[in-house]
């Protein structure tokens, strides 16, 4: 159950903010409307921004005029994940810090409701990232909201039936997923960030970030639809 006057970790997938069809500005307003509500009642959040479609995008192309290397890669995510970010920041330019936040141990002392996080180096996904941030930030949970309302047995939009999970371990889900990671991965959580989220006690609640109103739930304790790993 989240309480008041607590830090909570949202890593928002990219393609939330910018998916095929281009900036989703519905949901930016809806998501907006959101956090302000939870922060009249003293919250503060961290929101890391992933790269999503507009990282797969660049990656893409860049690949299709020359050879890449895994760094080159990364960079072009990164970017994606920074440019989100001064979107999102933007957004809420009344409320968060000035300065997006790029790396996780940076000892960033704010009084501002809200933190705008983006990639930090080559070798890390910002699922990642956000398990770092919310160490530092002592949050006891981390919302990873994306576009699947649950981790399946196998991909719902594939396969009518597949089957959600309620709940998972780390190890079960490490055993599903894997424990390698690379740029691009299309994985409910990054393997690597599991790892990590295992070790340091977290739990992460997998949902899709377009239901508001099960967001909005979640962070008052209700009963929500998402799948809770730890």
């Amino acid at each position: 159950m989240l309480r008041s006057h607590e830090t909570v970790v949202l890593s928002l997938g990219g393609s939330l903010i910018a998916p095929k069809e281009g900036i989703d500005v519905s949901f930016l307003k809806k998501f907006g409307n959101l956090v302000r509500r939870h922060v009249k009642k003293g919250r503060r959040f961290v929101i890391i921004c992933g790269g999503g479609t507009t990282a797969r995008d660049y990656q893409g192309a860049a690949g299709r005029v020359t050879k890449l290397t895994r760094d080159d890669l990364d960079w072009l995510g990164i970017h994606a994940t920074r440019l989100n970010a001064h979107l999102l920041r933007t957004v809420f330019r009344d409320l968060a810090h000035p300065r997006i936040i790029t790396d996780p141990h940076e000892d960033m002392t704010s009084r501002r409701p809200v933190i705008i996080g983006a990639g930090w180096r080559p070798g890390c996904s910002t699922d990642y990232d956000a398990v770092l941030l919310a160490k530092r930030y002592d949050a006891t949970r981390l919302i990873n909201l994306s576009n699947i309302a649950y981790v399946y047995d196998k991909d719902p939009r594939k396969h009518a039936d597949a089957v959600a999970f309620p709940s998972l371990t780390w190890k079960e889900f490490r055993k599903r997923f894997g424990s390698r990671w690379h740029p691009g991965l299309n994985s409910p959580f990054d393997p690597v960030a599991s790892k990590e989220a295992d070790r340091i006690g977290l739990t992460v609640v997998i949902a899709e970030g377009r239901d508001i109103a099960n967001l909005d739930r979640m962070l008052d304790g209700k009963p929500f639809k998402g799948t809770l790993v730890g």
